[in-house]
């Protein structure tokens, strides 16, 4: 790091309660071969051994602590602390390799108008390497309409200029989960998402705390569709893709609510989907 002048990119991990995943995360951000970067550490209220854990590098690391408020809200905390020009995310369950920061550097340098990119991933499920399914194929460039059906983005694989990530807003901290999803779609509805086609993060699944592994999610991807038919300018044709899909979604939903006697909720997204016309 260069200590004359504010670094080029920020660092952020958010961690909670994953103390020995998180150590190996920080020592792979420390073997990056990129070296204009500052480290930035959000414990989110851990009450393990995380503390005393990052105590034992001899690096200097910054590390802040809060009350447990939730991965967005670490992350926006991050961010706002953050120094770089460039904002690059590491889920304290995740790996880099040594080069991600350094190859996402020079696709910056070489497309001057682009904004945020993210690079291709190894996907670990307890412990064996898994294939990721067609359907999980990351697009490059525009790539709102595909983003609707699942989440396309990694949080560990981005760089985002930090103005954008200002400009978005940040993480949305009401959404307990499905917060990438939503921030995803709110900049790929303006922005092209580049993808550089190159593994260059390892992403570990399939442990206890995950949150993508919850269930009940698709609520917080509707309350994202939702938000972005709300308030977004989008184009007929991106207005009626989301239309269908948040009544799907709800359709979807509102049936399981049904087979769980839920009936009050199931509903209210019976006519949350009613709310919205098709084009």
């Amino acid at each position: 790091m260069n200590g004359a002048q504010p670094p080029v990119v920020s660092v952020i991990i958010p961690a909670y309660n994953r103390a020995g995943m998180l150590i190996e995360a920080v020592e792979s951000v420390l073997a990056q071969t990129y070296s204009d970067y500052e480290l930035i550490i959000i414990d989110d209220g851990s009450t393990d051994e995380t503390q005393a854990l990052l105590k034992s590098f001899r690096q200097p690391l910054s590390v802040y602590g809060q009350e447990n408020r939730g991965v967005s809200a670490a992350r926006n905390k991050g961010a706002a602390l953050a120094k770089g020009k460039y904002l690059a995310f590491l889920d304290s369950d995740d790996l880099w390799l040594p080069d991600k920061l350094n190859r996402q550097m020079n696709f910056f340098h070489q497309n001057q108008a682009a904004l945020i990119c993210q690079t291709e991933e190894i996907w670990i499920r307890r412990g064996q390497r898994v294939n990721p399914k067609n359907r999980h194929q990351k697009p490059s460039g525009r790539i709102f309409l595909p983003s609707l059906s699942l989440c396309l983005v990694s949080p560990s694989a981005v760089m985002i200029r930090k103005d954008l990530f200002e400009e978005m807003h940040g993480f949305d901290e009401s959404l307990p989960a499905c917060e990438d999803y939503d921030l995803w779609l709110r900049i790929s509805c303006r922005y092209p998402i580049y993808l550089l086609d190159e593994a260059l993060i390892i992403k570990r699944g399939g442990h206890a705390g995950q949150l993508s592994a919850g269930t009940g999610l698709d609520r917080y991807r509707i309350r994202s569709l939702q938000k972005i038919l709300e308030t977004e300018s989008l184009s007929m044709a991106e207005y009626q893709a989301a239309v269908a899909k948040l009544k799907e979604k709800c359709a979807i939903y509102a049936n399981g609510c049904l087979r769980r006697g839920r009936n009050h909720e199931a509903l209210y997204y019976q006519r949350l989907a009613e709310k919205f016309m098709d084009i």
